[in-house]
């Protein structure tokens, strides 16, 4: 197989018409003309082995194994847009790139202004963070695709190097008409009586909740499951149940308006969480300046 048929722009050439199965439309788009895409997308097919598209008087037609080559191409064409992106920060003088995985609870409550402060004191360090939950980040840092991972304390890392970043507070979020919200703190079977919002499968948090609930010998009553916290809060808004998340994750203007919120009364209700590294003798020197920071930031907020 010749691998420079997947070229980008033959890629992307393939994705558009994926898009409006129509290569006219492609060509104008592309600013090409017509018979220069169809001879791409053709050479393509060829090469593969296979069509892409079922071409018909109105159009085209995806075919399986086009459908299929959609989510590659699409991977393909966002790691060379990475690469790029990567290489120009080079060229610009960030010599240094720390990759640095952290869950939903340290970006919502912690890390945005810990990065931006350490930014300003090391202005050529780029720094390349994603959001993930904590168990892909411990697979991350045990396979050495990452720098740092920043996670909860409830996930198995026993081949991770951790270090202490922060302790936070669980509490039970209630709209202010709800029959808890005159409660001074809550114990968590009196939460499990009702419905409860939370958060997406993977998530640190949710097996928090789903660990104690099995330990309390009484079942979650899940009505919904989101990806965010704010996305929590929403629903609690709009009355679809209660739920269980990090304080400083609420926005402060909803408090006393629409959403009260209740401390819980379990011990695992103050979380830590944990910055870890793979091996601190594998760190580059940037990577460790970061951990350093982030090791030295006040443990409570």
């Amino acid at each position: 197989m010749n691998l420079s048929r997947f070229d980008p722009l033959t890629l992307r050439l393939f994705l558009a018409a994926a898009s409006t199965l129509n290569l006219t439309k492609v060509a104008a788009e592309m600013h090409m003309t017509l018979s220069a895409v169809s001879k791409r997308i053709s050479e393509l097919e060829k090469e593969l082995g296979c069509s892409l598209f079922v071409r018909q008087a109105r159009g085209l037609e995806l075919t399986a194994a086009g459908r299929g080559l959609i989510s590659h191409a699409e991977k393909v064409l966002f790691a060379i847009n990475r690469l790029s992106a990567d290489m120009q920060d080079y060229a610009l003088g960030l010599k240094g790139q720390v990759r640095l995985w952290a869950n939903t609870s340290s970006i919502i409550q912690f890390l945005p202004k810990d990065l931006a402060l350490f930014s300003q004191q090391h202005p050529d360090i780029h720094l390349n963070l994603e959001e993930r939950n904590s168990i892909d980040i411990i697979t991350a840092l045990t396979q050495g695709r990452i720098d740092i991972g920043i996670f909860a304390d409830n996930v198995p890392s026993p081949s991770i190097e951790k270090f202490l970043y922060r302790q936070d507070e669980l509490v039970v979020l209630v709209p202010v008409q709800h029959p808890l919200s005159l409660k001074q703190q809550l114990n968590f079977i009196d939460v499990l009586a009702y419905d409860l919002v939370g958060l997406s499968e993977g998530a640190s948090l949710l097996k928090r909740l789903q660990d104690a609930s099995l330990q309390a010998q009484t079942p979650l009553k899940l009505r919904v499951q989101v990806n965010s916290f704010d996305a929590i809060c929403r629903m609690i808004e709009a009355g679809l149940g209660i739920g269980i998340l990090p304080l400083q994750s609420v926005p402060p203007e909803i408090l006393g308006k629409r959403l009260i919120y209740i401390p819980l009364n379990e011990p695992w209700a103050m979380r830590t969480l944990w910055i870890g590294v793979r091996s601190l003798l594998g760190l580059t020197p940037d990577a460790l300046s970061l951990l350093q920071f982030l090791k030295n930031t006040p443990t409570i907020k």
